[in-house]
């Protein structure tokens, strides 16, 4: 697979492995991923592809056991996160790659106000010391503005700020209420920027008093609270009403251009990838089959499981009597099939199909593709 030049993450071979009592679920199986500076790169297949497991790969948090990452490299400008000890991962979790999760409800605690959850972020991952010897300092430029300048007061005064100007931001003396008095501030702006209605009072406020379309914006906030450089957006308007859902993409969107962050979106809805990726990666039982840019996915779509997946979707513009489906299912990834993983449900594969492992491999400019019967020189349509 060609390396993207700029790139931000870099996923190689990617394995992870649940090991159960009833056998070991390969739910990734050497995958292949790249998220370049500034893009949105959706990762999309059914229920079951293991696109949130790779998201939990990528933050770490494969649960184990069951869970264990057995190959592959997690590259963050070059460096392999899976070699990094968990004091350091602790500190890009939340401050370089931050997780929106699809069930908000889930992942706020009921029992704290919104503001004290949005602010542990930034007392963990900010030095909002710094905050307050900037406060500290205005306060003091305010006191001399309004005496005599030249007065010994102030030339004492303009001293002391000299001396805070020097001052290292972890030497500053503060008190614990001094650093969540600035980071409950900065929480009312950061709803704010999320555009929370009443940003003061939803600070105030508990997890069940907040409509779904809030909490997720809560989540959002507290996600680029520390102006991460890689934001994964796992299911980002599951449950929630279509208007709802078109406001949280349009926030992505435009929060993706103010904050200048990369964003991974992991959907099951191609609707959603039209609206905010500028790359797609299509995923199924465990392997990537198809990446491409956005607009010639959907105009050129190569795989049969892609192909399969744009089918489904229904169009106003056609009258059917009955919707298309793909057949079958995912399969058990415990005993996948051999070969290319689709090939039982795909009316096309042949017994190559069944024995060998497609490769991915680019078949056109910036399009890549695993499937036996498109290699590269022979596409068909």
């Amino acid at each position: 697979m060609t390396v993207v030049l700029e790139s931000l993450l870099s996923i190689r071979e990617l394995k992870v492995n649940f090991y159960t009592y009833a056998g070991v679920v390969k739910a990734l199986d050497g995958i292949n991923l790249e998220v370049q500076k500034g893009e949105t790169l959706g990762l999309v297949g059914e229920t079951g592809c293991g696109k949130s497991v790779t998201s939990l790969a990528v933050m770490r948090l494969v649960p184990d056991p069951p869970g264990k990452i057995d190959g592959g490299e997690i590259l963050l400008h070059g460096e392999d996160l899976l070699k990094k000890p968990e004091d350091e991962m602790r500190r890009i979790r939340g401050s370089v790659i931050t997780m929106v999760f699809q069930d908000p409800m889930t992942f706020l605690n009921p029992v704290i106000t919104i503001g004290e959850q949005v602010a542990e972020t930034l007392l963990i991952h900010q030095d909002l010391r710094k905050d307050i010897l900037e406060e500290r300092m205005k306060e003091i430029s305010d006191r001399i503005a309004k005496i005599d300048p030249v007065s010994n007061e102030a030339q004492a005064l303009k001293e002391k700020i000299e001396r805070l100007e020097k001052l290292p931001s972890e030497k500053v003396r503060v008190s614990r209420r001094e650093l969540k008095r600035v980071a409950l501030r900065k929480s009312v702006e950061l709803l704010r920027t999320v555009r929370l209605p009443e940003a003061e009072s939803v600070v105030r406020r508990y997890p069940h008093e907040l409509s779904g379309g809030m909490r997720q914006r809560v989540i959002i906030a507290m996600a680029i609270a520390c102006g991460p450089e890689l934001l994964i957006a796992d299911e980002p308007t599951t449950a929630l009403d279509v208007t709802i859902q078109a406001q949280i993409l349009d926030l992505l969107n435009e929060l993706k251009e103010r904050v200048g962050m990369s964003i991974m979106v992991i959907t099951h809805d191609l609707g959603v990838v039209a609206e905010t990726c500028d790359r797609v990666s299509v995923m199924y039982a465990g392997n990537i089959v198809e990446i491409a840019r956005t607009e010639h996915l959907f105009e050129k779509p190569l795989h049969p499981y892609t192909r399969a997946l744009l089918r489904a979707i229904p169009k106003p513009t056609e009258r059917r009597d009955q919707l298309e489906s793909i057949r079958g299912f995912v399969p058990n990834l415990i005993d996948p099939p051999s070969g290319c993983r689709f090939h039982p449900r795909c009316s096309s594969a042949t017994e190559a199909c069944m024995k060998t492992k497609p490769e991915l491999e680019e078949v056109e400019p910036g399009h890549f593709l695993a499937c036996l019967l498109r290699t590269p020189g022979r596409v068909h349509n």
